[in-house]
């Protein structure tokens, strides 16, 4: 969600409304300027009020990371554009070249990418499980073909494709 404050949009990234025994209601959150990419903690009171902003999701193609940004293409008009890669940090570990994301455009220009719940990837390389280490819930470290590091169980092996959540970045299952 998008919210218009000081002059600026601003992306929800977390919230929590919080009742404290004593006094009114707040709501800590962590905003990200869309212009300047700042990430921000603020509290406001329960009852504020915000003017909305309009947004949309359209369905693109990353294609490829420049550097300094990264280049997306819509896969309806196959018009190219690209986006600080500050914007899509989070992301990129998930991302693999030529895959479809679901891109969040505010007031007609690209904000930020909405990851699926799970994406499919290849593991590039990892320690080989020991047998006979079979305590309950064993991980290990294993590094995906796009660089990300998440901790998996000791049977997958390299070369295996896997499942994993890309916002909270752990295993969920063989793929």
């Amino acid at each position: 969600m998008h919210i218009q404050l000081e002059g600026s949009v601003w992306r929800i990234l977390e919230f929590q409304h919080v009742k404290p025994g004593k006094g009114g209601a707040f709501v800590r959150s962590r905003l990200r300027n869309l212009d300047s990419g700042a990430v921000v903690d603020k509290t406001f009171r329960a009852g504020e009020k915000f003017a909305r902003v309009h947004t949309e999701v359209k369905e693109v193609q990353y294609l490829y990371d420049s550097g300094e940004d990264v280049v997306f293409m819509d896969t309806e008009t196959y018009d190219q554009f690209t986006l600080g890669r500050d914007t899509v940090s989070d992301a990129m570990p998930y991302l693999e070249p030529s895959s479809s994301v679901q891109m969040l455009w505010v007031d007609g220009r690209p904000a930020g990418v909405q990851l699926p719940g799970s994406v499919e990837l290849p593991v590039a390389e990892t320690e080989p499980g020991v047998r006979g280490d079979t305590v309950s819930n064993v991980t290990k470290p294993a590094k995906l073909a796009t660089g990300a590091v998440v901790q998996v169980p000791l049977f997958v092996n390299a070369g295996d494709r896997i499942k994993v959540d890309p916002r909270e970045g752990r295993y969920i299952s063989r793929a």
